[in-house]
């Protein structure tokens, strides 16, 4: 346990204390005894109602519960169960049409479609890396990744590979042939590019004059026009700038001097204080809001040891351009940054009510993410996020329009305190629980002055489904579960819903992450489908990652295709809502591949948490292919097994057996960790207590939410091992 201050009638950790008035205050303009007493009001204000909302939850359950023990869920006719749904206020209904009016609205969101960044906030490296994501090198993302396979001499090697560089150079080519087409020419044949008169002129191998079949898409330079550093194109509000340098070992071996190709990436990025962090201390909290109080004021460093040279990271600067008629043009360097605070659930030792209860935090989220932004609010900000001056806060995790509404409350109430305009804040609103699903439309009603963005995620969105309808029967293999009807529909009426409340051109449309950060030419093949079905926003695992899928946005014009989707109907409630059952009888061995695949993610994922603090990371899984996993992955294996456990399909003591034995994979994976704990063969660890109450625990959780046990046992490992 911390020290702590009575500040008024709230007892505040001395750290996240003196980060407050001694580090953000300062730089702004708020008053220290204002800002405490300001917020002490909101915690006691609106922490009741946050209890209430919580208590409404777990009403909802109770009858859910009820409802399918004494009721046949028929997929084949849901007249029945919607009219219960709507009689305890699950399925709300529906007003009338209307449209979102949120104002000030940074071109990164309401013009620009491209790659998505999710990173923890908590890890300052992480953080910059997704911060400076939005240009990267397209020649460096293909030439280390397998988007390019290693076979027939093309392998990745420790000296620079020629025959692969020139594979590189072929794919680059192509696409810019693709995407910038010229006139009767293609790009591998240009010996030279220049400034003509106003216009970019391609020269070719023999001397002959071309140019681009639309001239427009050339927008600036750098260097002299007729001997130019680089050039700047624009396709889709994207922009991709051609690196020329003959004095370059890879732009000495180009006709045209080609060294690179950077393209604008990761145009947003999450900064998450949730599922992808482990914070469960007022420690761990300030680590959070330092590190978003860097990036908020643009003077966050890290320096580490990187092959034995230390190496200082920093944002980035602006990039700065000529027009092709002699103006300035200057492009934002960095990624457009949201901040995603906790959700509704969870509480904070950081700070204690008058009561001596912990304050909810995300209350405390809001405020202090808020004021930490004050300085790129009022332009103090030396590297700038937002140009509207807004603030862009992901909230994950509610469930349904009574939250949403609450949650605009809170933001009503800071901006207040902090004596900014209203609307200010802009909300994200996660589309993962299956009551925010169902009412979608009357959610964004209740933020219509301030959404700025709706995403679907699986995983979470997943474990929802099993723990609502947990007693409904057993669910599919998790394996299945993306082949299932309500999936589609659930995919589909998330662009559905949010163009019919006129996101379009005004807030994001966003899907879910690719999870396998190894495996870049399953994501070129398979990523596109997302711009394809309409949102003009999608995650990726890393920059590496942001840099591939920009292609896709470069490739899909996503306005045109939501235009052409508005006059579509939209996805079926009735779909929505069809149960995931499983019909089939599973044999043994389907049911211990299933129980392992679970439980090795589940063990792989929570003894990083629980030892390391590490709350989102690539983790082998059972075949050792490496997958993004956080929070979310962790809540649909724990509810699956549940399920499973609730229903016989297996036994507590298969589970067992399956956890034991996945313990010896996982502790074989991590062999080479040498600050790694080993499961087997006590399993008595701190880690695999907790593993073990997620599953055996997992009905009795709020929602199936992790955050609980993972608290509780993080504390216990930190209390008896820093």
């Amino acid at each position: 346990m911390g020290k702590y201050t009575k500040v008024g009638t709230l007892q505040v950790d001395n750290e996240l204390l003196n980060l407050i008035n001694q580090e953000i205050i300062p730089n702004t303009n708020v008053e220290v005894v204002q800002f405490w007493k300001k917020f002490e009001d909101i915690i006691t204000d609106l922490s009741p109602i946050n209890k209430a909302l919580l208590e409404k939850r777990d009403e909802l359950q109770l009858k859910m519960d009820a409802w399918y023990k004494d009721n046949i869920y028929n997929e084949n006719d849901l007249r029945e169960y919607k009219s219960f749904l709507k009689e305890i206020g699950y399925l709300v209904e529906e007003k009338k049409d209307f449209k979102i009016a949120t104002e000030n609205v940074d071109e990164e969101v309401s013009l620009q479609a491209g790659p998505q960044l999710v990173v923890p906030v908590k890890n300052a490296r992480f953080a910059l890396n997704a911060a400076n994501a939005r240009w990267g090198s397209l020649y460096d993302a293909l030439y280390g990744t397998n988007a390019i396979a290693e076979e027939d001499g093309l392998q990745i090697t420790k000296e620079y590979n020629k025959k692969r560089g020139e594979a590189v150079i072929t794919y680059a080519k192509e696409y810019l042939d693709e995407i910038f087409p010229l006139k009767n020419a293609s790009h591998k044949n240009v010996s030279s590019y220049t400034i003509v008169e106003g216009k970019l002129q391609v020269t070719l191998d023999k001397g002959l004059a071309t140019s681009l079949e639309d001239e427009s898409k050339c927008i600036g330079f750098t260097g002299d026009k007729l001997n130019p550093k680089s050039i700047v194109l624009k396709n889709n509000n994207l922009h991709v700038e051609v690196l020329l340098d003959k004095n370059n070992f890879i732009g000495a071996e180009d006709k045209a001097g080609v060294a690179d190709i950077i393209v604008e990436a990761a145009v947003t990025t999450i900064m998450d204080c949730e599922d992808s962090v482990a914070a469960v201390d007022a420690q761990d909290k300030v680590e959070v809001y330092r590190n978003w109080f860097g990036l908020m004021k643009g003077d966050l460093k890290e320096t580490f040891l990187k092959d034995d040279k230390t190496i200082t990271r920093k944002l980035n600067e602006d990039r700065v351009y000529t027009t092709l008629d002699d103006k300035k043009l200057v492009l934002h360097g960095r990624s457009l940054l949201f901040i995603r605070n906790v959700g509704h659930l969870m509480t904070s030792p950081a700070i204690l009510d008058k009561d001596g209860n912990e304050v909810y935090e995300g209350i405390m989220d809001s405020m202090i993410t808020v004021l930490a932004a004050l300085t790129d609010i009022n332009s103090t900000n030396i590297k700038s996020n937002s140009k509207t001056k807004s603030v862009y806060i992901v909230k994950p995790k509610m469930h349904g329009p009574d939250e949403v509404s609450y949650a605009v409350n809170v933001f009503e109430r800071v901006e207040e305190a902090l004596s900014l305009p209203k609307n200010t804040i802009k909300i994200g609103i996660m589309d993962e629980e299956r009551r925010t699903t169902i009412n979608l439309k009357e959610c964004i009603r209740e933020a219509k002055e301030r959404v700025v963005f709706i995403n679907t995620g699986f995983l979470d969105r997943t474990g929802d489904e099993i723990h609502t309808s947990m007693l409904a029967g057993a669910f599919v293999p998790k394996t299945d579960m993306k082949q299932q009807t309500w999936i589609k529909a659930y995919e589909d009426w998330n662009v559905d819903i949010g163009l019919k409340c006129g996101l379009q051109q005004k807030a994001q449309i966003g899907k879910g992450m690719w999870a396998m950060p190894d495996e870049m030419a399953a994501m070129l093949d398979q990523k596109i489908a997302h711009p394809k079905s309409g949102a003009n926003t999608a995650w990726v695992p890393s920059p590496t990652g942001a840099v591939l899928h920009s292609i896709h946005y470069h490739k899909v014009n996503v306005l045109a295709i939501q235009e052409e989707l508005k006059n579509k109907s939209r996805a079926s409630l009735d779909d929505l809502l069809t149960l995931p059952l499983l019909k089939d009888t599973l044999n043994k061995e389907q049911i211990k591949l299933e129980l392992d695949n679970n439980c090795q993610g589940l063990l792989g994922y929570v003894v990083r948490w629980i030892d390391a603090g590490i709350g989102c990371s690539k983790v082998p899984d059972i075949n050792n292919i490496g997958l993004m996993e956080d929070r979310a992955t962790l809540r649909i294996s724990s509810q699956h097994i549940a399920n499973w456990l609730e229903h016989g399909i297996c036994t507590k003591e298969q589970v067992m057996d399956s956890l034991k034995a996945m313990a010896v994979v996982v502790d074989k994976q991590n062999k080479k960790d040498a600050t790694y704990n080993p499961i087997a063969p006590t399993f008595d660890g701190i880690a695999f207590k907790a593993a073990c109450d997620l599953i055996f625990k997992g009905k009795e959780q709020p929602a199936g939410y992790t955050e609980p046990i993972l608290h509780e046992y993080r504390r216990k490992y930190k209390n008896i091992n820093e």
